[in-house]
Formats: C-alpha cells, structure tokens, sequence
C-alpha cells in the first residue's frame, strides 16, 4: 500500500478550482449571512452565541475521540477566560482547563502565527500529566516512533485493520516545517479551501504521539478565524464531523489511499463546513428564544439560585431537575431548594413533571 506522503511530489496538492468554485462560493455566502446576522444581535447575545458554540466545539471534537467532558464545566472554564458571569458553575478539572485553553488560544489569537512551540504548548495542555490514558507519552515534542510506525488501526487485538501509516519520525521535523510555513503565509488560496488542505495535511503527518484529531480540529477552528476575520465562532465543525464520522473517517482513508489530486476531500470538507453554518441557525434560535424569555421577567424578582437553574434548563439541562439537584448545583439546603422550586411552580415558571414520589422532577412551564 502507498500512501499520499509517500508519492515523489507529496506535499504538492493539486485540486480542481473550477469544480470547487460554486461550493467555495456558496460556503463563503454562508459564512457572510451568519456573520451578518450575528452583528445585528447585540453585545451580549453575541458573546452568549460565541459560547454555546465554543462549549459545543471542545465536547464534540473529544467525543469523537471517546473522551466525554462535562458540558457545565467546560462552559464554565471558557466563560471565565472570556470574562462572563457564570454565576455558580462548577470549577473545572486540569483536564478541561487544558483543552479550552488550546481552543481559546487556536480562536482568539487566530492572527498570531503557528509555530513549533504553540503546536507543543497545545499538545501539553491535551496532556498535563505526561500521559494518555495509563500510557506516558512524548508531550510537547514530535513523535518518536519508538514503539514502532504511528498506524491508525481498528478491530480486536489480533485482528487489527490499518488504515493508515503515518510519515517515519526521523523526517517529521522537516515535514512540519513545510506545513507550518506554508500555514502561515500569504496565499491565493481561498480561507476555506486552506482550512480543508490543513485539516487533511496535519493528520496525514500525524507528528504526535497522540491527540492528533483534536489539534487538526483546532488548526481548523484556526484557519476557519482567519477566514472570517473574526475570534467569535458561531458555529462547530468538530459537532458537524461527529455527525458524519463514519464519511469522515472513509473519505481521509480514501485520499489518503490517493494520488495527490484531493479535489474530492475538499469537496466533502465544504459541505460538511455548509452543513455546520445551517445547524447554526438552531443555535441562534436557541439564543434568541433565550432572550426573549428572559424579557419576559424583566419585571420579575428572581433570586440568583433560580436564574442559575432556569438558565441550566434553557441551554438543556442533562437528566432530570429534581430538588437534591437543585440544592447540590446551588450549593443551598434541601429546604432552601424546595421553596425555590414551589416558589416558580406558583408563577408558572416550572411544573412537576408526572412521576411523583422520589423520582418528583421539573421542567420548564412552556405556553402552547
């Protein structure tokens, strides 16, 4: 089996812009209308829309990993970084301060150039402790093959499928030279399409002993920002991937597997990216509602505890709301809690949902 880094003109890529060019046009046209609509919502709905996204992004680019994160936290740890309130948010582990900071830094300093250091400050904040898992790995440093060629393998040990063989660590320091030059220079090549050629050239080096994916994601994100000229994102690619992993997974095999005419993984990246810019219509849906609800108690007195719950509730409380619940998030007494929750079931702001007893829990009270 060849692979593409192994062709005698690898990394020279060569695509059809001229198949490319109504799909390019059309994300692009995408991208400006979110942009656009976006501006027009206001400080606070911005920020608010930035952070759902933000939130969405880390949990679902670990997710495809099978790394599963605790969204409050990870919401709380980015609100924080970005001066928002996040009232009574839980602190966040090592584990997940480390990655928002990658996503953060990847976003908010998307015009400072990549370098070797910034790629290995990110892998250290992926791994804190030196390890993966029970494994110690290299952090902050290139891959060394020591334990033999870096593979991407599925199935059962003994019946382990390759599907792909990354470049020898002997050559990787002149390999992510060429990448990270060509990242940062000015070029005819239109935002979009460079955040594709990225995604695709980073994986295929696979310079790390591990958290590859989640790097080529942020890289992503990176080159996404620059794209737009903007540090707020409004909408996930990692989420958009997770729900077309398995076409993910066989078009990067299939190019991969390739010559280096990657017209057809520029393609698919496109309207997976067009796909992402729709879905983030439901998330401006979602701030919108958001706010307007709220408006609706603007003459309202609601104690901290409540707003806290009430917003939970909004952004899609996991499980059910029940009143230990309520006292363990607010950090209150169970009495406390229960006069909380009496107190909004009289204004019509929760109901008891139908099963009773110890398994008593909450919704919101929407109007039909």
């Amino acid at each position: 089996m060849t692979y593409i880094h192994e062709l005698k003109s690898w990394p020279n890529f060569t695509w059809s812009k001229d198949q490319l060019a109504d799909l390019t046009a059309k994300v692009r046209h995408q991208q400006g209308r979110l942009l656009g609509r976006m501006e027009g919502l206001g400080f606070d709905l911005k920020n608010e829309a930035s952070l759902q996204s933000l939130t969405t992004e880390i949990i679902k680019s670990n997710e495809i990993e099978g790394q599963f994160l605790d969204k409050e936290s990870v919401r709380s740890s980015i609100a924080r970084r970005i001066g928002l309130d996040v009232g009574s948010m839980p602190p966040a582990s090592r584990e997940i301060e480390g990655v928002v900071e990658m996503m953060l830094d990847a976003t908010q300093k998307y015009n400072q150039p990549l370098t070797d250091e910034r790629l290995f400050g990110w892998h250290s904040c992926l791994f804190p402790t030196g390890r993966s898992g029970m494994t110690k790995i290299k952090v902050g440093e290139w891959r060394d093959d020591h334990n033999g060629p870096m593979q991407v393998v599925s199935g059962h040990m003994g019946r382990e499928m390759v599907h792909f063989e990354a470049p020898p660590a002997k050559g990787l320091a002149k390999e992510m030279k060429a990448f990270i030059q060509w990242f940062n220079e000015d070029s005819q090549i239109d935002g979009v399409v460079k955040a594709a050629i990225a995604h695709l050239w980073f994986v295929t080096i696979h310079p790390l002993d591990d958290g590859n994916g989640r790097i080529a994601r942020a890289l992503t994100d990176l080159a996404l920002a620059r794209s737009e000229n903007s540090a707020q994102r409004f909408y996930s690619m990692s989420a958009q991937i997770q729900r077309e992993h398995k076409g993910y997974y066989q078009i990067l095999e299939a190019t991969q597997k390739g010559d280096l005419d990657i017209t057809a993984w520029i393609e698919w990246f496109l309207n997976c990216l067009g796909r992402a810019l729709e879905g983030a219509q439901e998330l401006l849906a979602g701030v919108l509602g958001k706010a307007k609800y709220w408006d609706n108690f603007r003459d309202e007195s609601i104690n901290d505890r409540q707003r806290d719950i009430l917003n939970r509730l909004l952004d899609g409380f996991e499980g059910k709301l029940t009143s230990s619940k309520w006292a363990k998030i607010t950090k209150c007494s169970q009495d406390t809690a229960t006069r909380d929750i009496n107190d909004l079931i009289k204004r019509g702001v929760l109901k008891k949902n139908p099963e009773g007893g110890r398994s008593t829990s909450y919704s919101l009270f929407i109007e039909e």
